[in-house]
């Protein structure tokens, strides 16, 4: 099966010289490592050659790494029911590189990159309609991302007294508190409720 890979990305890679940076086969899946700007061009190589058929898109999705410069990787999954084979595209983005769109070549790709633009804030150029898919209108930040508060930046709610859904700043209603998650079984670094009586000692 990996010989089969192997073979797999040395034919894409050689027809895509300047469109794929590498490719890989590591626990028995092949990945495409392209080039941003050539995508489209890419997933339209994967759909159509006769050594590909990668006619069914699967999934796209986002992963954050804030400490990178281009900070996010676009990934692209992709099955060929005719060669009964599975292949997965990655690409890198900052926060302001535009990721061209591949609705041209999978109409299924319309709601997936949606939702990466929406949970990450990746932007595709010449999307028909990209706009946020999951969260609610006004909604503030993208909630994939490493550095997004785990209480968000607004809540929401309804007012009885303007009979109307209102948002607000999220009020956190107590301090963060602290946990050493030690068991008592491993020993704490503090006396537990009921051991101050005691003494360690025999009377």
């Amino acid at each position: 099966m990996d010989e089969s890979l192997q073979d797999l990305g040395e034919h894409i890679s050689a027809s895509l010289d300047d469109s794929v940076v590498s490719f890989s086969v590591e626990y028995g899946e092949l990945t495409v490592i392209a080039v941003r700007e050539h995508i489209a061009r890419i997933m339209k190589f994967l759909r159509d050659d006769p050594a590909c058929r990668f006619t069914t898109l699967i999934d796209i999705c986002g992963a954050d790494y804030p400490d990178r410069t281009n900070r996010f990787d676009v990934v692209y999954h992709l099955l060929s029911m005719e060669q009964n084979q599975r292949v997965r595209v990655k690409l890198e983005a900052d926060e302001d590189a535009q990721v061209p769109s591949v609705v041209g070549v999978f109409p299924a790709a319309n709601w997936f990159e949606r939702e990466t633009f929406d949970m990450y804030g990746v932007l595709f150029s010449g999307h028909p309609d990209l706009r946020r898919i999951l969260t609610d209108y006004g909604f503030s930040g993208y909630p994939l991302r490493k550095d997004f508060p785990l209480t968000g930046f607004v809540e929401v709610r309804y007012d009885d007294e303007l009979k109307r859904v209102v948002y607000e700043p999220v009020k956190l209603k107590q301090e963060f508190r602290s946990f050493d998650f030690l068991s008592p079984w491993e020993g704490t670094d503090y006396v537990l409720p009921g051991d101050e009586k005691a003494t360690g000692g025999e009377n």
